[in-house]
């Protein structure tokens, strides 16, 4: 390792910086955008992204030149840790895209697909359902209806989430009910007095709110007011006793 004494760095620098201030460009007074951070490998290549030839024909030392634009003598820069930092929220924000963008793009499989539906519930449930499992939408099912042993029950359910989880090719056969779970948004046993409320991957449930129930989106941190005279549209599935309502949030 070359050791440098002090006295001789600080010599060197305040003469580099005379030298730079004389050949100051744009190219050193330019910032990147967070996105652009991404295209170099490392914070010297950062750094070497505003030293200009001329800047190096005068200095001689590509290390000192560094220094300057380091110590902002070329302009506005980032410290190491800032560049760090905003590298890696970048390099996630296109990873998150990407992934997005993957999921959107590709062929999705329809449950509903080339079937004859006649249930109003079961139409709502298959216009939504390419929307729900491709990410361009999510969706909140209410059900109130009566279980297997003739117990009155009620919850809201996480489409989206239940699509990934479950198949849906039964219900749309007519062969199964949709019914609410203990693992689904909120779940009520009005028999059995037993609740449950769980957020799911796309929606926090918020339950202590003065308005009443709520469920907040987790993409875009919308608010989902599900009070049946606030959401978008209401559907009486016509196969057993019970309103189904059906909020949207895209």
């Amino acid at each position: 390792m070359i050791r440098t004494s002090h006295r001789y760095f600080q010599t060197q620098v305040r003469r580099a910086v005379a030298i730079a201030a004389f050949y100051n460009t744009d190219i050193g007074k330019m910032e990147y955008g967070t996105a652009a951070l991404t295209r170099f490998k490392v914070y010297e290549d950062y750094l070497d992204s505003k030293v200009t030839p001329m800047d190096l024909f005068y200095l001689k030392s590509r290390e000192f030149a560094r220094k300057l634009v380091e110590h902002g003598h070329k302009g506005m820069v980032l410290s190491r840790e800032e560049f760090e930092e905003k590298k890696a929220a970048a390099q996630a924000a296109e990873a998150a895209e990407s992934s997005v963008f993957y999921s959107r793009s590709r062929r999705v499989t329809l449950a509903s697909a080339g079937k004859e539906l006649k249930d109003n519930f079961l139409k709502a449930l298959a216009e939504r359902e390419e929307a729900n499992r491709s990410g361009k939408m999510t969706s909140v099912i209410f059900i109130r209806d009566h279980n297997t042993l003739g117990q009155e029950v009620s919850g809201y359910i996480d489409y989206a989430h239940r699509l990934k989880t479950q198949d849906f090719e039964p219900y749309f056969n007519g062969k199964k009910r949709l019914m609410p779970g203990r693992s689904d948004l909120c779940y009520c046993n009005w028999k059995t007095q037993v609740s449950m409320s769980t957020s799911s991957p796309n929606f926090e449930v918020i339950y202590d709110d003065p308005n009443g129930l709520l469920f907040k989106n987790k993409r875009d941190k919308k608010i989902l007011n599900v009070d049946p005279l606030r959401t978008r549209a209401h559907f009486h599935h016509q196969s057993f006793p019970g309103q189904i309502l059906h909020c949207s949030s895209d």
